[in-house]
């Protein structure tokens, strides 16, 4: 069984892992932007309150009160309606700060009302929900992020990790009709994030993909997480992964949330392996401009995916397109793919 290591992404705000301990700070290693079409890059970093090679401390659980007063002037730069800025982990030690414009005009996402039934889940799954963030914390903190998603689902190498996940496979068998009310009926946003993850490991994935892929429209920040996330591991089942839509994951690339970026774009890296024509006309007619956006992010375990696509759209082998990336030179891939736009 392979394990490989994985880049350690959105670890502080935006899923439902913290791997920082109470009043621990990090270095701002990195600053990168996206949604930024007509609103310049140097207007927002001049409106932010911090900068590269500052320091970032988290407390309590609290998000830091710098990062609200920076969305707070990023709202007053003319153009910008919005702003969201994300902290993750990790660049050599320090933490990569993401700063999301919605700029005026700027495609917005359609999502869901949130639901207000009153179902929940059963004890046992919450408290395996919490064992699992937990023991993921320690695992991330001393640098295991390895996992085997051959299944179809994560397993990681954490031996402590791994055992909730293979508890998960027993809820998902156990509760499957029960996972799928939370997630669509559910007020509480956090059971439907734990939901969606836990409905990755059913026996039959097929079978819900299609709840998935509509938790993708959901209101809450980290319910769309669990769930592209899950749907992005499906696509690497081996021999025959089930067969997940591409087309869904487009509009989360303009999305104001990292996050949505984030996982979009894993998945469509992966559907985008066997360089199907329709997954990259649909990509070429809709995505072009926020994956150059993020191709050029400065963490690589970020960018390279954007960048993988964006080759694939262009035309590159992988094996060339990862020349291109070893050598230096994103800029030819991406001019290549956006040739015509």
């Amino acid at each position: 069984m392979a394990f490989r290591s994985t880049p350690l992404r959105a670890l502080t705000l935006v899923v439902s892992t913290v791997v920082v301990a109470d009043g621990e700070a990090f270095p701002i290693n990195i600053i990168d932007c996206y949604g930024l079409r007509k609103v310049s890059a140097d207007a927002v970093r001049v409106a932010l309150t911090f900068k590269e090679g500052d320091t970032i401390t988290f407390a309590d659980d609290e998000r830091p009160a710098m990062l609200a007063a920076s969305e707070e002037r990023l709202a007053k730069v003319p153009g910008v309606v919005s702003a969201r800025i994300t902290v993750t982990c990790c660049d050599s030690g320090g933490a990569i700060a993401y700063v999301g414009i919605q700029e005026q005009g700027a495609p917005t996402l359609s999502l869901r009302s949130a639901p207000k039934g009153d179902v929940r889940l059963p004890a046992d799954v919450v408290s395996a929900g919490q064992e699992f963030s937990e023991a993921l914390t320690l695992a991330l903190q001393r640098g295991d992020a390895a996992e085997d998603r051959s299944k179809g689902h994560s397993l990681m190498h954490d031996p402590a990790v791994r055992a909730v996940q293979e508890r998960f496979i027993g809820f998902a068998r156990r509760d499957l009709p029960l996972l799928r009310r939370v997630l669509r009926k559910a007020s509480d946003p956090a059971h439907r994030a734990l939901a969606a993850q836990v409905m990755g490991y059913a026996d039959d994935k097929q079978s819900v993909v299609d709840d998935l892929v509509r938790a993708m429209s959901d209101p809450a920040d980290l319910v769309r997480n669990n769930a592209m996330r899950a749907l992005a591991v499906f696509a690497e089942a081996v021999p025959r992964p089930p067969v997940v839509p591409a087309a869904p994951f487009g509009a989360f690339l303009n999305s104001p949330a990292w996050s949505d970026r984030n996982k979009a774009s894993l998945a469509l890296n992966t559907l985008s392996v066997g360089r199907d024509r329709r997954i990259l006309r649909e990509i070429r007619e809709s995505a072009l401009v926020p994956l150059a956006e993020m191709a050029r992010w400065k963490s690589t375990g970020h960018a390279q995916p954007p960048f993988m696509i964006l080759a694939r759209v262009a035309g590159y082998s992988d094996e060339a397109a990862i020349a291109c990336w070893d050598r230096g030179d994103r800029e030819e891939v991406i001019r290549a793919a956006m040739r015509g736009h």
